[in-house]
Protein backbone atom coordinates (compact mmCIF):
# COMPACT_ATOMS: atom_id res chain seq x y z
CA UNK A 1 0.00 0.00 0.00
CA UNK A 2 2.51 2.79 -1.18
CA UNK A 3 0.04 5.29 -1.33
CA UNK A 4 -0.80 4.72 2.33
CA UNK A 5 2.65 5.19 3.48
CA UNK A 6 3.04 8.41 1.13
CA UNK A 7 -0.51 9.97 2.58
CA UNK A 8 0.26 9.00 6.43
CA UNK A 9 3.17 8.05 7.01
CA UNK A 10 2.23 4.00 6.98
CA UNK A 11 0.50 1.70 4.77
CA UNK A 12 -2.21 0.01 6.56
CA UNK A 13 -6.06 -0.82 5.94
CA UNK A 14 -8.35 2.04 6.51
CA UNK A 15 -11.11 0.07 7.79
CA UNK A 16 -11.44 -2.19 10.09
CA UNK A 17 -10.86 -5.59 9.29
CA UNK A 18 -13.85 -7.50 11.77
CA UNK A 19 -16.55 -5.24 9.36
CA UNK A 20 -15.29 -7.40 6.56
CA UNK A 21 -17.12 -10.12 8.18
CA UNK A 22 -20.64 -8.22 7.81
CA UNK A 23 -20.43 -6.75 4.73
CA UNK A 24 -22.99 -7.53 1.88
CA UNK A 25 -20.55 -7.71 -0.79
CA UNK A 26 -16.38 -7.47 -0.73
CA UNK A 27 -14.50 -5.86 -3.16
CA UNK A 28 -10.61 -6.12 -3.42
CA UNK A 29 -9.05 -3.80 -5.85
CA UNK A 30 -5.25 -3.93 -6.82
CA UNK A 31 -4.22 -6.10 -3.87
CA UNK A 32 -3.29 -10.06 -3.33
CA UNK A 33 -4.77 -9.74 -0.14
CA UNK A 34 -5.19 -13.22 0.15
CA UNK A 35 -1.08 -13.82 -0.46
CA UNK A 36 -0.15 -9.70 1.51
CA UNK A 37 -2.44 -9.68 3.97
CA UNK A 38 -3.28 -13.27 5.23
CA UNK A 39 -4.43 -12.49 8.82
CA UNK A 40 -6.71 -9.63 7.36
CA UNK A 41 -8.14 -11.82 4.54
CA UNK A 42 -9.45 -14.44 7.12
CA UNK A 43 -12.30 -12.03 8.16
CA UNK A 44 -12.95 -11.89 3.93
CA UNK A 45 -12.99 -16.10 4.23
CA UNK A 46 -15.51 -15.78 7.13
CA UNK A 47 -17.89 -13.47 4.95
CA UNK A 48 -17.54 -15.80 2.10
CA UNK A 49 -19.03 -18.60 4.35
CA UNK A 50 -22.14 -16.50 4.69
CA UNK A 51 -22.47 -16.50 0.99
CA UNK A 52 -21.22 -13.01 0.90
CA UNK A 53 -19.71 -12.21 -2.92
CA UNK A 54 -16.60 -11.40 -2.90
CA UNK A 55 -15.05 -9.52 -5.98
CA UNK A 56 -11.17 -9.16 -7.22
CA UNK A 57 -10.60 -6.38 -9.57
CA UNK A 58 -6.74 -6.72 -10.48
CA UNK A 59 -5.01 -7.40 -13.83
CA UNK A 60 -3.22 -10.57 -12.69
CA UNK A 61 -4.87 -13.84 -11.52
CA UNK A 62 -3.40 -14.69 -7.99
CA UNK A 63 -4.87 -16.86 -5.28
CA UNK A 64 -7.28 -13.75 -3.93
CA UNK A 65 -8.59 -14.29 -7.50
CA UNK A 66 -9.49 -17.78 -7.28
CA UNK A 67 -11.17 -17.53 -3.77
CA UNK A 68 -13.43 -14.76 -5.25
CA UNK A 69 -16.59 -15.23 -6.86
CA UNK A 70 -15.85 -13.11 -9.92
CA UNK A 71 -12.52 -11.64 -10.53
CA UNK A 72 -12.47 -8.31 -12.89
CA UNK A 73 -8.95 -8.59 -14.67
CA UNK A 74 -8.85 -4.94 -16.00
CA UNK A 75 -6.12 -3.51 -17.90
CA UNK A 76 -3.07 -2.00 -15.65
CA UNK A 77 -3.94 1.75 -15.37
CA UNK A 78 -7.80 1.17 -15.54
CA UNK A 79 -8.39 1.37 -12.33
CA UNK A 80 -10.45 5.03 -12.13
CA UNK A 81 -12.01 4.03 -15.57
CA UNK A 82 -13.60 1.46 -13.39
CA UNK A 83 -14.04 2.83 -10.37
CA UNK A 84 -15.87 6.23 -12.30
CA UNK A 85 -18.13 3.89 -13.87
CA UNK A 86 -18.97 2.20 -10.40
CA UNK A 87 -20.05 5.44 -9.25
CA UNK A 88 -21.76 6.54 -11.61
CA UNK A 89 -23.91 3.25 -11.95
CA UNK A 90 -24.44 3.77 -8.21
CA UNK A 91 -25.52 7.43 -8.40
CA UNK A 92 -27.76 6.96 -11.76
CA UNK A 93 -29.22 4.31 -10.43
CA UNK A 94 -29.94 5.79 -6.87
CA UNK A 95 -28.12 2.92 -4.94
CA UNK A 96 -26.91 4.73 -2.40
CA UNK A 97 -27.57 6.05 0.75
CA UNK A 98 -28.18 10.31 -0.10
CA UNK A 99 -28.62 11.39 3.72
CA UNK A 100 -24.96 9.45 4.73
CA UNK A 101 -23.48 10.86 1.64
CA UNK A 102 -24.76 14.30 2.06
CA UNK A 103 -24.25 14.42 5.53
CA UNK A 104 -20.94 12.55 6.18
CA UNK A 105 -19.23 12.40 3.19
CA UNK A 106 -17.27 14.99 0.83
CA UNK A 107 -18.87 13.60 -2.26
CA UNK A 108 -22.44 15.56 -1.59
CA UNK A 109 -21.80 17.93 -4.33
CA UNK A 110 -21.48 15.50 -6.99
CA UNK A 111 -24.88 14.64 -6.56
CA UNK A 112 -26.33 18.51 -6.96
CA UNK A 113 -28.27 19.00 -10.00
CA UNK A 114 -26.26 21.49 -11.47
CA UNK A 115 -23.30 19.28 -11.54
CA UNK A 116 -21.55 18.47 -14.52
CA UNK A 117 -18.22 17.04 -15.22
CA UNK A 118 -15.98 19.33 -17.39
CA UNK A 119 -16.08 16.77 -20.44
CA UNK A 120 -20.32 16.91 -20.46
CA UNK A 121 -20.79 20.47 -22.16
Amino acid sequence: MPGLGTSFGRGGATTAQQDLANADCILIEGSSMAEAHPVGFRWVMKAKERGVTIIHVDPRFSRTSALADIWVPIRAGGDIAFLGALVRHVIENNLFFRDYVVHFTNASCILREDFRDTEEG
